[in-house]
């Protein structure tokens, strides 16, 4: 079924996709405002010119535009239609600012290998499912599917009203399996030795300044509340996983639309691959070495601004007085905020993975949100347990972290690869 939606157009009138059922409908995506991607003008210019020749010949054609808004103070498309084509717009249009809660319910629909497809129109039946599917024109690629003719879309149009088969299949949607994955990458990304080793330290320093003698004599208790602080642990991180996640997905649908996007993000992802499995650092060093024979005086050094986390770690303290959940929901943000440098290279390729996708800002903050939440596996146990069981967790975590991450660098390495060749025109998927 195609994704229903409520809208009001700009002659205020209200618009539902599912006022049209029992009508053949064309669903017409573009982007249409000042400044105009230059590029696309000749393809959206003469699409629009074939939709207003369409209502011409067949006054009773059901079209419906939805126009992606990125400048919030230029002109309306019909606007603009008028004043740089001089087509006269007398269907229902509709503008779509950010955070595009219409058009990205078609995200799966308007988008084509990562790119966003300008124009899109989608042809949907009397059912309210779609039945065909036209990528006009493309940023960087050029014409897709090509500009489609008032007399092709006519036929079209007829052809769905007669209930003639059309052959087109339904997109089916992947986040069920997206989520799947983020969660295993999560649990992935927290199996590096330096994030096991922090959260050993923290959870150390924080239960024996809750708990002391109290964490030994009660073991069922200790263990409860210790399981509620991983849980609330797990949650800060996630959340502020969620966040990151809705500002990536809402500027991915149009960084994808850069041309050197495949191969900047391909090699990105080689470099934090080689990072995960021998830091850079390490490699280039015996270079830098040689390089320079100038010897670093402490006192040259800038000032240590470290103790971030101690002080992080003291106001969650804080906050455990007056609620442990609370307290560990902080402490959680702020790992989140502080743990970056500690493991940058495995959280990044999730990241730019997340962006090459067609997913919503709501989709892609959810995705990271369960990633937040696979990360946080390791977490409880450590929180559960006594420090003796959570130490020996740690280290056992720790052991398989150091396989697990070289395993995951390579894959990271191949993934980058694989992007990279994208850009020369070779599709693996």
């Amino acid at each position: 079924m195609a994704p229903d939606f409520q809208a009001v157009d700009l002659d205020g009138k209200d618009i539902s996709l599912s006022d049209f059922r029992g009508d053949v409908v064309l669903l017409h995506i573009t982007n249409i405002e000042n400044p105009l991607c230059r590029e696309c003008e000749k393809a959206l210019e003469a699409q629009t010119s074939q939709l207003s020749m369409l209502v011409q010949k067949d006054p009773g054609t059901k079209i419906v535009t939805l126009n992606v808004r990125k400048n919030s103070f230029s002109d309306n498309g019909p606007a603009l239609a008028k004043e740089w084509w001089n087509i006269n717009v007398t269907w229902p249009w509709i503008e779509d600012f950010d955070p595009y809660p219409l058009t990205g319910k078609y995200i799966g629909y308007s988008t084509l290998e990562g790119g966003f497809a300008n124009p899109t129109l989608i042809l949907i039946d009397k059912d309210g499912k779609v039945a065909g599917l036209y990528h006009v024109y493309q940023l960087g690629k050029g014409e897709i599917d090509g500009i489609q003719s008032a007399d092709t879309l006519y036929s079209d149009l007829k052809r769905i009203e007669r209930g003639e088969a059309s052959g087109f299949k339904e997109i089916v949607s992947g986040q069920g399996a997206n989520y799947l994955s983020m969660f295993f990458l999560g649990i992935v990304t927290s199996l590096s030795p330096c994030s096991v080793a922090l959260l050993l330290a923290m959870f150390s320093y924080v239960m024996t300044a809750r708990r002391k003698d109290e964490y030994l004599k009660k073991s069922a208790s200790a263990s409860k509340d210790g399981f509620m602080i991983g849980v609330a642990f797990t949650l800060g991180m996630a959340m502020v996983f969620f966040v990151v996640g809705l500002f990536l997905s809402d500027i991915g649908v149009f960084i994808r639309q850069a041309r050197l996007f495949d191969l900047a993000a391909g090699l990105l992802m080689v470099i934090l691959g080689i990072n995960i499995i021998k830091p850079v650092g390490e490699i280039i060093e015996p270079v830098r070495s040689r390089l320079s024979h100038h010897k670093v005086d402490p006192d040259d050094l800038p000032p240590d601004k470290g103790g971030l986390m101690e002080r992080s770690v003291k106001i969650s303290m804080d906050l455990f007085n007056y609620s442990a959940f609370i307290g560990a929901f902080t402490l959680g943000v702020f790992f989140a905020l502080g743990w970056a440098p500690c493991a940058v290279s495995l959280v990044f390729p999730v990241l730019i993975w997340l962006i090459s996708q067609n997913v919503t800002p709501l989709g892609g903050g959810l995705m990271l949100f369960v990633f937040g939440v696979g990360h946080g596996v390791p977490v409880i146990p450590i929180a559960t347990f006594s420090r003796a069981v959570g130490g020996q967790i740690g280290e056992k975590y720790i052991s398989a972290g150091r396989y697990v991450t070289k395993i995951f660098g390579l894959a990271v390495i191949v993934i980058g690869l694989v992007y990279a060749v994208r850009f020369f025109g070779y599709k693996m998927w």
